[in-house]
């Protein structure tokens, strides 16, 4: 019963914590490191491989020796040398295209690219993208929030999108279903592809009001110093550590109460992926013994709910990180636009059952 109370108390604080204290919010990733180290206490879990493991998770995907770390870094230190040309590129193109169809391609392109390059490389890309744009750094924050979840969306249409979809494609790859490469396009393309779609519309219409570009004369100068940049990849690398070890942490009491919940039910109590790492509430859920449809619901609110908080999902972390994003100013955008894309795909599986 003690070890009940004492993760609730850390799922409680992880939650509100970092919405009241401004020294929190300003430290996200160390504060969610202190709150994984206590989790994984309380459960008893510490071991060489939990250790071995979250310090891999920043640096490797599978067995390929390259992971979030890397990319973040390469990309920044890239981007770094070469902004002047960057910058004027990503000006020049915007105002040609006009932001409106800037933006509406960009969503489009990078949410159903996330599937094929994973969400590591469209994360950086991402970010560096917004930070690029001659825009007010409001609409910068709309704009990264919005398409986030456009790219939670795309990612798990193939296994080497994310870890979600990698996890999902594993745990059914015996009978019945026999998962392969393409399962998660053939069972799940239909609500994702069309879902991306209608977030580039949003991004449209939310992002795109009211927007004055400035010229490539005019616009802002890249100022983030070296040493920025490789602190970013190094904060970027605690938060995937941290989460890491809260979700191995608090495994337990998931695995104790969500075994007791119908799989549809999850659906909503998968909100909490905005907060946990998605892809151990699915190598928890997902079982070969569920229908396609209880799947289905499982795959949808951990897809959607990830777009909600900044540890919800790596693009969210490394673009917050980018661009300077506080829990609150995400949650500002996220909160509402997630409830909202959850209660239409609820309407979407009851309409259109998988």
């Amino acid at each position: 019963m003690h070890i009940v109370l004492g993760l609730a108390i850390v799922g409680l604080a992880v939650l509100i914590l970092p919405f009241k204290v401004k020294k929190i919010e300003g430290n996200l990733e160390l504060f969610f490191l202190v709150m994984g180290i206590i989790s994984v206490t309380i459960s008893s879990l510490w071991s060489f491989d939990l250790v071995k493991e979250a310090l891999r998770s920043p640096l490797m995907i599978g067995s390929l020796p390259v992971g979030i770390f890397q990319v973040v870094l390469l990309f920044g230190v890239l981007v770094y040398f070469f902004n002047k040309p960057f910058y004027a590129g990503m000006v020049r193109l915007a105002n040609k295209l006009g932001f409106k169809l800037f933006i509406f391609l960009l969503i489009i392109v990078l949410g159903l690219l996330s599937s094929v390059i994973s969400v590591i490389v469209t994360a950086s890309i991402l970010a560096e993208i917004a930070a690029a744009l001659p825009v007010e750094r409001q609409v910068k924050v709309k704009l990264v929030v919005v398409t986030c979840f456009a790219v939670a969306l795309g990612a798990v249409l193939t296994p080497i999108g994310e870890p979600l979809s990698t996890i999902m494609v594993l745990k059914l790859a015996g009978p019945p279903y026999h998962a392969g490469f393409f399962f998660p396009l053939q069972h799940f393309g239909k609500y994702m592809i069309p879902g991306v779609i209608a977030i580039a519309i949003l991004g449209v219409v939310y992002c795109g009001r009211n927007v004055s570009l400035k010229t490539e004369d005019s616009q802002e100068a890249f100022s983030e110093p070296l040493r920025g940049v490789v602190m970013r990849a190094v904060k970027v690398f605690a938060f995937i550590v941290a989460l890491t070890l809260l979700g191995e942490g608090l495994r337990p009491i998931v695995e104790w109460y969500f075994s007791k919940i119908p799989a549809f039910a999850l659906y909503w109590i998968n909100m909490l992926s905005a907060m946990l790492d998605n892809a151990t509430l699915a190598a928890i859920e997902i079982d070969p013994s569920l229908s396609i449809g209880q799947i289905t619901s499982i795959i949808m609110g951990l897809s959607i709910a990830g777009g909600m908080l900044i540890p919800g999902n790596i693009p969210n972390i490394v673009a917050a990180v980018r661009l300077r994003i506080h829990m609150r100013e995400w949650a500002i955008i996220g909160l509402p636009i997630g409830l909202a894309i959850m209660a239409i795909y609820f309407i979407i599986l009851i309409v259109i059952p998988a």
